[in-house]
């Protein structure tokens, strides 16, 4: 027999994450892969798996600790063949047994390429997800972390990652493929010893990499980026008296409970070992909703899982919302001749963030003017004067560098509303990372023009038509997409007059605009004509007054008017 001290394993760029469950105890005989603890970051919960099999000896966490790649986990005592197995990415390190150590013939250094199978790791519930796009292709070199393919369930879009650099040898799937937890990706072939892998195989392993290749398990950090599944900003349930220990939860069953605002230690858990389910936190949602509904509205003190569960809409518990009509059920097809077409991949994630901003946050639109003729004069100008260059300054660019010097002097609209155990605070952000909603065949993005403050006209106009094409292609990422601060919704080539954006949460204002027109405006002494622009501007009015909305818009349309103010 032999310990070996299990460590955390590389969880992408995520630091002193908190262990908030333990899954094993101290004698429990473990299973290589078995889940042995839950951390959770600002972002995600993941679950930390185990390398090897073996009995529990020592668990060195608890909860509340705050760990890295590399912490120690727990000793565990292992058969001599599943000690010898391959430690990956430092998640184990043989230590020494409390008994006297036997000696060892010395092993040779292991050299020459290895072939790793990259796996899809833990993704929560999803089960049999379709692969969407392949991202390598044998021979490409790639690095840790790095996406391999999308995958995409009903419910959502996630790219897994490899856990280790090298190249690819092999592609195991292909467009169209159903996968799941532990289905193989690619074969990567890369040197023993490379980039902090310490390989114990056998020596004929080693030297016969394509017949016995590595399997590698990597984790599901990376799986859900912040544009598939948003963090909600619904407000926890009031918890009651707290237990003494956390509840037993997947990551994606913390997420829908967050979402859903539900505590999840009120939560009583039907899975194995009182592991809650989806169904479970659903049932208590309805629970709470038909039997304490009509009185919580009453009091001043109503749950807010209560009233989460309302803002969740009749579509997710139809005809039990304070005596909600269902959604109508209609044969359309009886009427005339109907063609029925499935929402595209951004249509259906986008959708259901559009449906829970418009419900949860309080919107008010300010509608204003601003007069454009000279700015557009001096775009014209400025874009003929540098036709060589290639790059085609928008009035869009202005409009976001209007849109920095409008939160500099607005701090309020440059922040987000953020609960916590003590309740709501407000965020105030140093940073200007500006949206403009992007228009592509499938759908509308928000691509983010990072640190605009910084940049000028030029780099905002070359970097916008970057992002845009980005979009038209279906190449975004999810780092170009997240870190918004403020957004633009354009509409000025399209056409219409004014309307109503709707705020991007986590931000609180956004402002929309519309085609600019001739129109004639008094001077003092006549009416002369003049190019004005629509404005839309909608904010929260949690954080945002009438006032300070209208100033804010006032402001705006000054910059617009006169671009020399932006200096002052």
């Amino acid at each position: 027999m032999a310990w070996i001290e299990v460590q955390v394993p590389d969880i992408g760029d995520f630091m002193d994450v908190a262990v908030i469950e333990l899954l094993v105890k101290v004698g429990d005989r473990v299973a290589a892969e078995q889940s042995l603890l839950t951390v959770e970051s600002d972002k995600a919960s993941m679950e930390i798996p185990c390398s090897h099999a073996g009995v529990v000896k020592e668990i060195l966490v608890a909860l509340g600790d705050k760990i890295n790649q590399g912490t120690p986990v727990l000793r565990l005592e292992a058969e001599a063949s599943a000690a010898a197995s391959t430690p990956v990415g430092g998640a184990a390190a043989p230590v020494s047994a409390p008994a006297p150590a036997a000696s060892s013939a010395p092993s040779a250094p292991a050299a020459g390429p290895v072939a790793l199978s990259i796996v899809v790791p833990d993704i929560g519930d999803f089960d049999e997800v379709a692969v969407i796009e392949v991202m390598v292709k044998p021979g490409d070199q790639i690095k840790s972390e790095q996406s391999l393919i999308t995958v995409e369930s009903d419910k959502a879009s996630m790219e897994i990652p490899s856990s280790h650099a090298g190249v690819v040898r092999e592609v195991l799937v292909k467009l169209g493929d159903k996968v799941r937890q532990g289905s193989p990706v690619v074969i990567l072939e890369m040197l023993a010893g490379v980039a902090g892998v310490a390989l114990a195989a056998p020596a004929a392993a080693l030297a016969r990499p394509a017949e016995a290749p590595t399997v590698v398990s990597t984790l599901a950090v990376a799986a859900q980026p912040e544009r598939v599944v948003p963090t909600a900003a619904l407000p926890p349930h009031e918890p009651g008296a707290p237990k003494a220990a956390l509840p037993h939860a997947s990551p994606s069953i913390r997420r829908l409970a967050r979402e859903l605002g539900v505590p999840l230690n009120e939560v009583a858990g039907s899975g194995p070992k009182g592991r809650i389910t989806q169904d479970d936190v659903q049932g208590f949602v309805q629970r709470v909703m038909t039997g304490a509904l009509q009185t919580a509205l009453q009091q001043a003190a109503a749950p807010k899982a209560v009233a989460a569960a309302v803002a969740t809409g009749a579509e997710a518990f139809p005809g039990s919302i304070a005596n909600m009509l269902p959604w109508p059920k209609v044969d359309f097809a009886k009427f005339g001749p109907v063609e029925r077409k499935d929402l595209s991949r951004i249509q259906r994630i986008s959708g259901a963030n559009l449906h829970r901003n418009w419900v949860l946050i309080p919107h008010v639109t300010n509608h204003d003017d601003a007069d454009i003729t000279d700015l557009e004069a001096f775009r014209v100008s400025t874009n003929k004067d540098n036709e060589k260059s290639g790059i085609k300054v928008t009035m869009l660019a202005f409009m976001i560098k209007a849109a920095v010097a409008a939160l500099k002097k607005f701090p309020q609209f440059n922040a987000s509303l953020e609960s916590t155990s003590s309740g709501e605070q407000l965020v105030l952000k140093s940073y200007f990372h500006i949206g403009f909603a992007a228009d592509t065949p499938n759908g509308l993005v928000v691509p983010v023009i990072k640190d605009a403050d910084r940049k000028g006209i030029f780099q905002i106009s070359a970097e916008m038509g970057e992002l845009a094409k980005k979009a038209r292609d279906g190449k975004l990422g999810p780092a170009d997409m997240s870190g918004g601060c403020f957004s633009i919704s354009s509409l000025g080539s399209i056409g219409g007059r004014y309307f109503t954006p709707i705020i991007n949460a986590p931000e609180v204002a956004i402002m929309g605009v519309c085609k600019s027109s001739i129109e004639p405006r008094w001077d003092g002494k006549q009416f002369a004509p003049r190019l004005i622009l629509p404005l839309s501007l909608s904010w929260d009015h949690r954080v945002i007054d009438g006032a300070a909305a209208a100033r804010f818009n006032v402001y705006f349309a000054s910059l617009l008017a006169d671009f020399r103010r932006i200096v002052l």
